[in-house]
């Protein structure tokens, strides 16, 4: 069974509320009604209803009516979660205006949903950018408790299945914080492996990498990726992490023996903590490009509740498996 299966398998053995605010975006309509077909979430759309059903009929979908559709200009929580809006902004200047005009902005309500318990998670980004997701995101959800940063994580599917946990692997951060101090990269290490626990469903053994394998090397690069091991070791105690590890002596059995013999993570390594996203970035999209691996992601970690972006250039099917991946984020908080 492949991993996208299990995902949709554990997504309908336990559905959740998602959000999805762009209910007048063709692909997100259609993906909203295989979801729903398939039972992998309970699905909340934000659009004009008569319009949206408009939509679903030309498009021949036979399941939207099955969803609950929110019209972000009117609807009976309107007020409730414009004082939310307020309860939580009002700090920093917005405005009884500001409020009114910014819950009919359906990213904007998406969240506040969210916050207000009323959804468990959202997937947005098939027509707005990743800075238009995030921001209300950041503003009303926030992040976990002990979490000041959010990171991207991306699943790689390997076709030499020697590596990893039978060919997976989880690469962190490779999407999002530029340069992260040991503390970010620590909680980066913490949320990285409960995101491997909650969707590719293994044990996580993290390996925080370097250019140096336990004292090889000496530099201040080397001895922030030393101090986040610590740190994540502290945060996390129940988590296998060691550092400061080179890619190598992380993934390869003989290599890792050689470096680091008392290391429990040398060469057994699933989960890779790059020391910035400029070299996230690189590996995994030379892992991509050069091994002919799968990259699953970036699924976005460290929220309160997991709001996803998708590409702009997504498929109907990336929207499906989006959605079963948040569900399982959002099962496992």
């Amino acid at each position: 069974m492949d991993l996208i299966t299990k995902i949709k398998e554990k997504a309908r053995s336990n559905p959740q509320r998602i959000v999805l605010p762009e209910a007048d975006e063709e692909r997100t309509l259609k993906a909203a009604d295989i979801i729903i077909g398939e039972k992998l979430a309970k699905i909340i759309l934000i659009g004009n209803p008569e319009k949206v059903m408009q939509d679903a009929n030309k498009l021949g979908l036979k399941n939207i009516s099955q969803a609950t559709i929110i019209d972000p200009v009117a609807h009976e929580k309107k007020q409730d979660y414009i004082n939310l809006m307020l309860e939580i902004r009002k700090s920093k200047g917005l405005t009884q205006e500001q409020a009114e005009e910014l819950i009919e902005n359906p990213l904007y309500l998406a969240t506040l949903i969210i916050k207000a318990g009323d959804a468990d998670g959202e997937v947005a980004g098939a027509k707005n950018a990743t800075g238009d997701v995030l921001r209300p995101a950041f503003q009303y959800v926030k992040t976990l408790p002990g979490i000041s940063v959010v990171s991207g994580a991306f699943i790689m599917i390997l076709k030499d299945k020697s590596y990893g946990e039978d060919g997976l692997l989880v690469f962190a951060d490779c999407a999002v914080h530029p340069n992260p101090t040991s503390r970010e990269l620590a909680e980066i290490a913490v949320a990285t492996g409960n995101t491997t626990r909650a969707i590719a469903g293994f044990e996580p053994r993290i390996a925080m990498l370097s250019f140096s394998t336990k004292g090889s090397a000496r530099h201040e690069m080397v001895d922030k990726v030393i101090e986040a091991t610590k740190i994540a070791r502290e945060m996390a105690p129940d988590l296998q992490i060691d550092g400061e590890l080179q890619a190598d002596a992380a993934i390869v059995e003989a290599i890792g023996k050689s470096k680091a013999p008392d290391s429990k993570i040398a060469g057994k390594a699933n989960v890779l903590v790059f020391p910035s996203l400029e070299v996230g970035n690189i590996a995994y999209k030379l892992v991509q490009r050069l091994a002919g691996a799968e990259a699953i992601g970036p699924v976005l970690q460290g929220m309160a509740a997991p709001i996803n972006d998708l590409s702009r250039g997504c498929s109907v099917s990336d929207i499906v498996n989006l959605v079963a991946i948040t569900v399982n984020q959002a099962a496992n908080k």
